[in-house]
């Protein structure tokens, strides 16, 4: 094997047997680039890591990376092949305080999942159409806003009681139980929702006690969290009978059934207007027709339609005689015509005309008329007609008749 290909080998095997790794330790030899790209090694007593972390995830980190400071970061392994070295690039890094935060967390969590705090069968069914809303939550905060903001805008049309406690510090815990007790001690709603807006982990702590989770699990009020963004998790989302992602999500979902039925009975309004100017036009419709025929039934309707019958009728019969009188008028004429070619002088008259016509036929188709064209007649010595010239041998007199006279002649 060549350097590279080892190198190369070594690098996939590291890269994919580690691809997401959180570490704790100290840094040390810190330096920062004018690229913005940190470097630095992260050390605790035993073993010194290389690490890096690039410009736009050093941009986005709440902490300010110096010597000596413990952290904990997420990130992966990597090999860079001209050096042959690894090192980790890490992605996101906080304080060492967060992940002590982290494991009292996970910490608490394992202890109170074991005891069945989060169990689904404990969990209660949440009111569809609630009409009184317990919020504890501070009654200053962007969350509480926001969440009067969606109820008003989805026309909500029940009643919410704030009831006001600290989301953040140290006596935010204890508030927060106060006034989960205080809603389930005089039945103050149907629905209760505990949280806040989002925040670090830190800012959100309180919601993470176990007074609080207590409290939470133990209510016989329906409880949503409601705490943070949506990547957020506290215990009290986990004790909850229901977990909203933020305030407003949970706004969201308790207007939901209300804005389900506003949208139905919208909808059935819609059909009921609709089905209603169906039916009432289908009825104007009918009255229409009763009324054309009533009108048609009326003696006066009925009269004027007698008398317009009967003026059809009279002029169909003038129309009848007219045409009968024109008809026997024709047939009168084409008597009297017959009857005068019949008269004597009519028929003379006609014979004349006739016999001229023939005249002129057999004038225009006597010989003469045919030598007038420029025609001639040929005959031998017996005044035969020579129609053929094998006729007439040679030597042989003929004569030649044309329009002005006869000429003698021989075939030579």
């Amino acid at each position: 094997m060549t350097v590279t290909e080892l190198t190369q080998h070594i690098k996939g095997l590291l890269e994919s047997s580690f691809p997401v790794v959180r570490l704790r330790g100290e840094i040390s030899n810190f330096r920062q680039q004018q690229s913005g790209h940190v470097y630095f090694s992260l050390k605790d007593s035993g073993a010194s890591i290389s690490c890096v972390c690039f410009r736009n995830d050093a941009m986005r980190l709440d902490v300010r990376l110096r010597d000596g400071l413990q952290i904990v970061g997420t990130g992966r392994v990597s090999v860079y092949p001209p050096r042959g070295n690894y090192q980790i690039i890490f992605r996101t890094i906080e304080e060492d305080g967060v992940g002590r935060l982290q494991q009292a967390f996970l910490k608490l969590k394992e202890k109170l999942s074991a005891e069945g705090l989060f169990d689904s069968e404990n969990k209660q069914s949440l009111p569809k159409l609630p009409k009184t809303i317990g919020f504890v939550t501070s009654e200053t905060g962007a969350a509480l806003r926001d969440f009067i903001s969606i109820l008003r805008r989805r026309s909500w049309t029940g009643q919410l009681i704030v009831i006001p406690a600290r989301v953040q510090g140290e006596e935010a815990a204890p508030e927060i139980v106060r006034g989960i007790a205080l809603a389930n001690q005089h039945n103050l709603c149907d629905l209760l929702v505990v949280g806040r807006g989002g925040g670090s982990l830190e800012d959100l702590w309180p919601f993470n006690e176990e007074i609080v989770a207590r409290a939470v699990a133990a209510s016989m009020i329906p409880i949503i969290s409601a705490v943070g963004h949506e990547i957020d998790f506290t215990l009290s989302d986990f004790a909850a009978d229901f977990r909203a992602e933020t305030p407003s999500a949970a706004a969201e979902w308790i207007t939901s059934a209300h804005q389900a039925i506003l949208d139905k009975l919208a909808s059935l309004n819609d059909r009921f207007q609709k089905a209603s100017e169906r039916q009432l036009e289908r009825i104007g419709h009918r009255l229409s027709i009763v009324t054309v025929n009533l009108r048609h039934q009326h003696p006066r309707n009925r009269l004027e339609q007698a008398a317009l019958r009967l003026d059809d009728l009279q002029g169909r019969l003038g129309q009848i005689l007219q045409y009968t009188f024109r008809e026997h008028q024709q047939r009168l004429q084409s008597l009297k015509n017959q009857f005068a070619g019949l008269k004597p002088e009519t028929q003379l008259h006609h014979h004349r005309e006739k016999l001229h016509q023939i005249r002129l036929r057999l004038t225009n188709n006597s010989h003469q008329a045919t030598l007038k064209r420029g025609y001639a007649i040929v005959r031998d010595n017996n005044n035969s007609l020579i129609s053929d010239s094998a006729e007439l041998p040679p030597d042989s007199p003929f004569s030649v008749e044309m329009r002005d006279g006869s000429i003698s002649a021989t075939r030579k």
